[in-house]
């Protein structure tokens, strides 16, 4: 038998362990004698009965001697009582909480968990665990089992529940992990590469990164289509340079660069102007606003034939869908490819690419993205071979807080303070990227922390996006707050990225979409560190027909793999594909089949419904396109739309009733 003593204020707790099993239990007092410390006052309860029972002491002393005993802490009356009777003893750590229900589970470092500076066993951390938690609100399923695996990981129960409601930020205990940065491999010097001398001086670069040495070794100087998945600020745009640049100074003609955002065209075509402005026009091509306000009007080259077309989808798209051709392209660059993805201009960027391969069947096709699913199958598709560089550039910090709502702002206060007082190695300070869900939001946030944060949306003017992003270079601001919508062209240099919602709207983030965020942290020429910190509210949705938490949301965002970018497109996007592709090739039926199935995604035959609403003609293997069937290209909409608007237009003379009945449409839609 084993004896466990357990010190408590005024007497000592007695375990009688056989094996595992607690056997009975005993309490007793020690009193000072002449002959030294000796117990009085010893009862004990045996197992099955309800009560204690008065055991004489000599008892005690005999069970003593025929034992094991184990001191459970520290007590040198205790010891100098088995001493005297020459008893030896040990110390063994057992689990307290097991201890008062008369349980033996006994603990150490690696078996233990830390709690309020003692060890208990670990289901009785994960009992406390769930008890603290209730006193804190609803959590999801996913969340518990997420809590007991860090739990089990850093066997802290303190640590774990600060990241549940904390009362401030703690930096050490609120780490989900850690991405670590790649070591710096020896790469190509620029000089070493078939490269024009102009461009290798204009350039100012000397190594290789890593992804572009990858991408040279794939053949990117041998006009290889290249499909390029690696990390934000890896150095993805450069790889298109450098094809492109070759390709036009050679004589292989012109490079389109393609962008999803107007915000992020301006940034690019910058770019390519202050660098090789001096050897070649770059041009920009973005979409027109129906403002005709001196903010809002283009800015820049326009000429489409520049040497260097720097645009946004829909730009370059709308030049095809209306008749227009794009002559001698020699390479075309779609960054942001994982945007194939987006459920409501995917079909776009899809039908895009096929048109400029049917115009451009000779020229070089690249495609950037930091995050995409299933990359190898999307090459094959896009006829493309895979670079795939999987390491950071820097190492990034992932962190996790369980928090009401209303203290959000508060702890993004600190959060965007704290991050903007620290220096990196390079000299520079630390940023922050609010991401949120709505413009509303973005300014009610910005508003509370002050002149340290700016918001930054789409429905500011080009004037005043270009302040900010001026303003932000700078060091002038600690933090932009943003929207998701946003998140592919906010090309902004921070260290860190704060999620106070992990919506869209009221749509919950995809997995693509969040690690397109979050990779927005950490920059390899600004900062020694990026940090990304999550803000998941227990129980929050921003839908109520959403079957989902926004910490269940956050655990599978954290956890989640990026799915096959394999998109089913529906009757309207599909008719909406099938009449530009019309217009590109003149008609030609074979030649938009041929287009059809040149993209990424599964098409709903078109034809039928195209015909039956007469809005084209077909003749002798050739679409003639109606009037209608020509503004459906051109205004990038699809036959049921295209037919809706047609039928208020003749039940209806009030335009902003017309407007009011397609917007209620579309949130039916929804």
């Amino acid at each position: 038998m084993k004896i466990i003593v357990q010190p408590q204020k005024s007497a000592y707790k007695l375990l009688f362990v056989e094996g595992d099993r607690v056997e009975g239990t005993g309490f007793v007092t020690l009193t000072a004698t002449q002959k030294g410390q000796r117990p009085k006052n010893f009862k004990m309860r045996r197992r099955g009965s309800r009560h204690p029972a008065p055991v004489p002491t000599r008892d005690l002393i005999t069970m003593l001697r025929r034992s094991s005993v184990a001191l459970a802490a520290e007590s040198p009356e205790f010891e100098s009582f088995l001493a005297d009777l020459q008893i030896p003893s040990s110390r063994l750590y057992i689990c307290r909480f097991c201890q008062l229900e008369d349980r033996f589970a006994p603990v150490d470092k690696t078996t233990g968990v830390r709690y309020g500076g003692e060890w208990i066993c670990m289901e009785c951390a994960k009992r406390e665990m769930r008890r603290e938690l209730g006193y804190m609100g609803r959590f999801g399923g996913s969340v518990l089992i997420h809590l007991e695996k860090l739990l089990a990981q850093v066997r802290d129960l303190d640590r774990v529940l600060a990241s549940v409601g904390p009362e401030r930020p703690d930096r050490r205990r609120t780490l989900f992990d850690r991405l670590e940065a790649h070591e710096i491999e020896k790469t190509l010097h620029i000089t070493d590469l078939s490269l024009p001398p102009a461009f290798v001086k204009a350039a100012g670069v000397d190594y290789l990164m890593p992804v572009q040495h990858l991408a040279v070794q794939s053949g990117l100087l041998e006009g290889q289509h290249l499909l390029v998945v690696s990390a934000t600020a890896s150095g993805k745009t450069f790889i298109g340079e450098m094809a492109g640049m070759k390709n036009f100074l050679e004589g292989r003609g012109r490079m389109l660069f393609l962008v999803p955002l107007v915000a992020l065209a301006n940034q690019k075509y910058q770019r390519f102007r202050d660098r090789y402005g001096h050897l070649v026009r770059v041009a920009l091509q973005v979409g027109v606003s129906r403002l005709n306000l001196p903010e809002t009007r283009p800015a820049g080259d326009r000429d489409v034939n520049a040497p260097v077309v720097v645009g946004t989808y829909e730009g370059i798209d709308h030049l095809l869908r209306t008749g227009k051709t794009l002559k001698d392209i020699g390479t075309v660059v779609i960054d942001e490819v994982q945007m194939l993805e987006d459920a409501e201009r995917g079909h776009r960027l899809d039908g895009l690419i096929a048109r400029l391969k049917y115009i451009a069947p000779d020229a070089q096709f690249l495609y950037l993205s930091a995050t995409i699913g299933a990359p190898g199958l999307l090459a094959e598709k896009l006829g493309a071979n895979l670079v795939r560089y999987a390491e950071r550039p820097v190492p990034l910090e992932r962190h996790l807080i369980f928090i009401e709502r209303e203290k959000k702002i508060a702890f993004i206060k600190q959060m965007v303070a704290e991050e903007y007082r620290m220096r990196s190695s390079k000299g520079y300070r630390g940023q922050t990227i609010v991401f949120t869900n709505s413009r509303a939001r973005c300014h009610v946030i910005a508003d509370a922390l002050g002149k340290m944060a700016v918001p930054y949306h789409a429905g500011l003017s080009a004037q005043e996006r270009r302040e900010v992003e001026r303003r932000f270079s700078n060091g002038e601001v600690a933090a932009v707050v943003t929207t998701a919508a946003l998140a592919a062209g906010v090309d902004f240099p921070a260290s860190q990225v704060i999620f106070d919602a992990l919506a869209m709207g009221i749509q919950w983030l995809t997995v693509q979409e969040f690690h397109q965020m979050m990779g927005r942290a950490g920059r390899p020429d600004f900062h020694d560190l990026g940090r990304v910190v999550i803000l998941a509210e227990p129980g929050g949705s921003y839908s109520r027909t959403s079957g989902k938490t926004e910490e269940e949301v956050a655990i599978a965002l954290l956890r989640g793999e990026m799915e096959e970018v394999a998109p089913e497109y529906d009757l309207e996007q599909s008719t909406e594909e099938f009449v530009a592709n019309a217009v590109v090739c003149g008609g030609d039926e074979q030649q938009i089949i041929r287009m059809n199935r040149m993209m990424v995604g599964t098409l709903e035959p078109a034809l039928p419904t195209l015909l039956d609403h007469g809005l084209v003609r077909r003749r002798g293997g050739r679409i003639e396109l109606t009037d209608m069937a020509r503004v459906m290209a051109e205004h990038f909409i699809g036959a049921e739309r295209l037919i809706l608007v047609r039928d208020l237009v003749r039940r209806m003379d009030d335009a902003a009733g017309i407007v009011a009945e397609l917007e209620c449409a579309a949130e039916e839609e929804q």
